[in-house]
């Protein structure tokens, strides 16, 4: 996809995502045989419902529809969110993955798994799983250390104490 195509692409989409609430993620045109396909990534600090995904798309194909900016080649649009280990590019990325583990590989080469506690407009506070029954350690890491990173997928996540005890002591209650 050209540049001009890609930016024209943006500026029509833009609009539409943003009349939603969301953030425009990525636009990409990738050929398929004889169609190409148009992806749209959207995202929100709250997430993307399937329904806000499918009308967000039938807004998106109105709006192609009345304009050439997919050119006369048929297309196949798509409409979708960020996937589960989607990278994280920008501080937005990191600001919605807080809780969760994140694999980084650092500037220095160097790799790190943690869990993202906080962030901030500098960077994360990150808590480093104790290896071999220690304690997590705590630490700091800013964002021009960081040169790639994405989120990874916990199967077998234990549940926060805090959180099991409440639900004991509100049973209690009850």
């Amino acid at each position: 996809m050209s540049t001009t195509q890609s930016e024209r692409l943006r500026g029509l989409l833009e609009p539409l995502v943003s009349a939603r609430d969301l953030d425009l993620e990525e636009v990409e045109v990738t050929p398929a045989g004889r169609r190409r396909v148009l992806r749209v990534v959207v995202d929100s600090d709250d997430g993307v419902q399937l329904d806000t995904c499918a009308e967000l798309s039938r807004d998106i194909s109105k709006a192609l529809d009345d304009t050439d900016a997919m050119g006369q080649v048929p297309y196949v649009l798509e409409v979708t969110s960020p996937g589960a280990e989607r990278p994280l590019t920008e501080p937005r990325h990191y600001r919605r993955a807080t809780g969760r583990l994140m694999r980084a590989r650092l500037t220095d080469d160097g790799e790190l798994v943690a869990r993202i506690v906080s962030v901030d407009d500098e960077g994360l506070d990150l808590e480093v799983p104790g290896v071999k029954g220690r304690k997590p350690t705590a630490r700091r890491l800013a964002f021009e250390e960081i040169s790639k990173a994405r989120v990874e997928i916990e199967f077998n996540r234990k549940p926060e104490d805090k959180a099991a005890g409440e639900d004991d002591e509100s049973k209690e209650e009850a």
